[in-house]
């Protein structure tokens, strides 16, 4: 992506991210999310959705089934978020643990995932029913990581939790050399089943506490915010206010904590955190640099009393995430205005940014608006196969669209590059004009996947 011209003023962005964490305890999703995911409500415009699923089914047959299938519960949001223009960016699966990041189709250029990574701690570190899943982008040139955790059970494993805590902190290391340690990236988001407890208060005491939603003497015994006081690392992490009421255990189909024998006493097992780069201290005689603007501001915090289906209600959180871009534009413009049938085939124009380092694995994909992921095109060419020209940084290829048939639909052009595995360039929307089609035929190459 291009870099920024240093007299360029940079004008400040404000991008919407909502946050869902939820143990879903091997259960379906529910017939409608739309409380959930904040579809209904008028005065949000988000632009990326960060979702945190755990405990999903992890029996053999499952996971044998998601392996050559998307699992029931990527499937169910793609369903509700690609009509308004969400796109599934990245995802990482590790036994019961499930990461998905969606963004609309306008930022993909500016999104480069660089990593995505399991950390199991179970049985030792060998197995994935407890750990964590991360992945690692560049947003807008700045470095974000990812991380869906779930730890430990129980109220007396609260050491184990931490150590597991850090942990998975300490694995999330990159093989490539320019990319920093996650302690130095500009923001980390860890959220998930984290099963932190609270302490020393009896069982009555802490329902009747929520019952009256007095939640501040509960708060004062809430293992994780004890910790956080002891561990200076562990402060860092910031976390919005607890005022909705403790999310496990409930009975399911129901808003009754547990009533069985063991009546497990309620707590905040469910969290969202997040952590801003350091900022370096300036000497006395040293100038100031002004760093890059990249601030975070919490809008909401709360759990959803809705959904029933599992012990666990789910929490989210919407951020108002405000960043000088340090990319100015996208390495590839394609060019609608260059856009013509001949016969059946597509010829698309671009250009090219100098820095940009092409391949010949590089694709543009032709989509419909409203797609899924970027597997799913409805055409494609390889950029080097079907070249018809270059010259100065502007390239013709053409692609072959005699498969589809006349629509007043609209569609999209995105540029793959294998080098970065990401997209970094997209067409404005745009129809294709009636013409005639040839006979339909196979395509005999491979198809490119990601």
């Amino acid at each position: 992506m291009a870099a920024m011209n240093p007299q360029t003023e940079l004008r400040v962005r404000t991008l919407s991210i909502h946050v869902v964490t939820w143990n879903v305890a091997s259960a379906a999703p529910p017939p409608d999310l739309s409380d959930l995911l904040q579809l209904n409500n008028l005065n949000l415009n988000l632009d990326v959705y960060v979702i945190g699923l755990q405990e999903m089914n992890g029996g053999i047959m499952s996971l044998l089934s998601d392996t050559a299938f998307e699992d029931p519960w990527s499937s169910f949001f793609m369903d509700v978020l690609s009509p308004l223009s969400f796109v599934k960016v990245s995802s990482v699966r590790m036994q019961g643990l499930l990461l998905l990041i969606f963004a609309k189709y306008q930022h993909l250029p500016f999104i480069q995932i660089l990593s995505t990574k399991s950390t199991p701690t179970g049985l030792f570190g060998y197995w994935g029913n407890k750990g964590g899943v991360n992945i690692f982008l560049k947003f807008y040139g700045y470095y974000v990581s990812i991380i869906n955790c779930h730890l430990p059970p129980h109220m007396a494993n609260n050491d184990q939790r931490l150590e597991h805590f850090d942990r998975i902190l300490e694995m999330q290391n990159f093989e490539a050399q320019d990319i920093p340690n996650i302690l130095d990236h500009d923001l980390i988001l860890w959220f998930g089943d984290m099963n932190f407890r609270i302490e020393d208060f009896g069982l009555h005491f802490v329902r009747e506490s929520i019952k009256n939603q007095c939640y501040s003497d509960l708060w004062e015994k809430d293992q994780l915010s004890i910790a956080k006081r002891h561990d200076p690392l562990l402060r860092e992490f910031q976390e919005g206010p607890l005022l909705f009421p403790p999310t496990y255990k409930f009975d399911k189909n129901s808003n009754n904590y547990d009533t069985s024998e063991k009546k497990r006493k309620p707590a905040w097992t469910d969290r969202i955190l997040w952590r801003l780069k350091r900022q370096p201290q300036a000497a006395v005689h040293t100038p100031t640099l002004s760093a890059p603007h990249f601030t975070l501001f919490p809008r909401s915090y709360v759990s959803h009393m809705l959904y029933s289906i599992s012990d666990h209600k789910p929490v989210t959180s919407t951020f108002d995430l405000e960043l000088k871009p340090l990319v100015s534009a996208p390495l590839i413009t394609l060019l609608p205005e260059s856009l013509c049938t001949e016969e059946s085939d597509l010829l698309i124009s671009y250009s090219l940014t100098a820095d940009f380092l092409s391949s010949p694995w590089d694709w543009i994909g032709l989509y419909k608006v409203g797609l899924r992921h970027i597997n799913d095109y409805v055409s494609y060419v390889w950029v080097r196969d079907n070249q018809v020209s270059f010259s100065d940084g502007l390239n013709q290829v053409y692609i072959d669209i005699s498969d589809i048939p006349e629509t007043e639909d609209q569609f999209l052009l995105f540029y793959y590059s294998n080098n970065l595995h990401s997209v970094v360039g997209i067409s404005k929307p745009f129809k294709i004009q009636p013409r005639s089609f040839l006979a339909e035929g196979p395509l005999d190459e491979a198809q490119p996947q990601i």
